[in-house]
């Protein structure tokens, strides 16, 4: 395997100025769209008492679970010593940070007091396990740092494997205690589960891969830098595993509930009579983010093909909305069930499925975060290097073999005449 270099991107072009100002535009009007809400209340938005946490949620969850995924692919290489994901381990610190960066500015800015943010950290409980997941935050942020540190760094490179097994560890436990936050509210009947947790990181694979190979792809063309099929077959083959053990992970979730009585019928609601809820599930979160892209990355007309690739990843991105939008939505305008058994009627809307309408305030809240991220990326592979100079398979597969050279038409003739 030859030596890779790295080196920054020149962004001058009037393209990478365009790209710079179109996502500093969005993340301008997320701010806004924030203040206006904390102003006006999120009246002005489509939560209610009933259903709390809304479509910004749904956007913050995504972003969250696909940075611990997105460090993945640095962990392959640091961690279980792939040659092959080495090079891309300083691109994959760098988008597990800015998408964490982006998931918790969505977070913050939809608490209406972004201000007590940082009191869970003065007033610590123990069995809160949103105080367990704001240290883990700040924790993956200091993590990553250094993990990009110490790769960047030639007088530190024998710190990479440590820091890399303490990153993985690490991440590890966000993702599961990001899980439990839905596993544990018994009250809740469509999160009420232990599974939650490793599925979750099974989650967070799928999704942070995929937006990874996205990235990868969109950087590697925009600055004409080589990117070999090698690469992209692993990466695409990997993202395949991650969303084969995804469905298997929605499916056992799904068996389990049906199998339990209590949970006869919210997974009723969920599979069948969810309306909305119903169509993201079967036909967001199982063949747009599922079947999809597995017929796209493993059907042999579409295997050698780098679109398809590309499409797969989005076709995760766009089912991992999905799964988010039901697990959380779908979870939350289910009924409470205070009195197993019993019909029960009040004007607390008791035993009633709570509607839900997203307002556009809530959308542009989401972008924002989407766009901070993406800013975050775009200015730092500008200034640090960040991205290889080349990751042709001549260079970055350690098993590539260059092809035998053709035969001189002279030689043949003199074979053949010798013949």
């Amino acid at each position: 395997m030859a030596k890779i270099e790295f080196l920054e991107i020149e962004g001058r072009s009037p393209d990478y100025y365009a790209l710079l100002g179109g996502l500093a535009l969005v993340v301008v009007i997320g701010l806004a769209t924030a203040a206006y809400v904390d102003h006006a209340g999120h009246i002005v938005t489509g939560m209610s008492n009933q259903i709390p946490w809304g479509l910004p949620h749904v956007f913050a969850i995504f972003l969250i679970v696909a940075a611990s995924g997105a460090l993945n692919v640095a962990s392959v290489g640091s961690v279980f010593g792939r040659i092959m994901y080495k090079p891309l381990s300083r691109l994959s610190g760098l988008l597990a940070f800015a998408l964490m960066a982006g998931g918790l500015a969505v977070l913050s800015l939809d608490l209406g007091r972004p201000d007590r943010v940082f009191l869970p950290m003065i007033h610590l409980n123990p069995k809160s396990i949103f105080v367990w997941n704001i240290n883990f935050y700040i924790g993956f942020f200091a993590i990553v740092a250094a993990y990009l540190w110490v790769s960047m760094d030639w007088r530190l490179t024998g710190l990479s494997r440590p820091v890399g097994i303490l990153a993985f560890i690490w991440r590890l436990a966000l993702t599961s205690c990001t899980g439990w936050v839905f596993g544990f509210i018994v009250a809740r009947q469509a999160w009420d589960a232990a599974v939650m947790a490793p599925m979750f990181i099974v989650f967070s694979f799928a999704y942070g891969l995929a937006v990874f190979l996205l990235i990868l792809m969109v950087a590697c063309q925009w600055t004409d830098r080589p990117l070999g099929d090698a690469v992209v077959r692993r990466l695409k083959n990997l993202l395949g595993v991650f969303v084969a053990a995804s469905l298997y992970f929605t499916l056992v979730m799904q068996l389990t509930n049906l199998y339990a009585t209590e949970h006869h019928g919210v997974t009723r609601f969920i599979l069948f009579e969810g309306g909305v809820i119903t169509v993201l599930f079967w036909l967001g979160q199982v063949l747009i983010g599922g079947v999809l892209p597995l017929i796209l990355i493993w059907y042999p007309p579409f295997a050698g093909s780098r679109s398809a690739a590309g499409l797969a990843g989005g076709l995760v991105v766009l089912g991992g909305l999905a799964q988010m939008y039901v697990t959380i939505i779908g979870g939350l305008a289910y009924p409470q069930i205070l009195f197993p058994g019993k019909q029960v009627s009040s004007g607390f809307f008791d035993g009633v499925v709570n509607g839900y309408v997203p307002s556009f305030w809530e959308l542009f809240l989401g972008l924002g975060g989407v766009a901070i991220a993406l800013l975050m990326i775009v200015v730092a592979v500008k200034f640090l290097r960040l991205l290889p100079l080349s990751l042709a398979d001549a260079v970055a597969d350690p098993h590539y073999r260059p092809a035998p050279a053709a035969e001189a038409p002279e030689a043949k003739a003199e074979t053949a005449e010798a013949a």
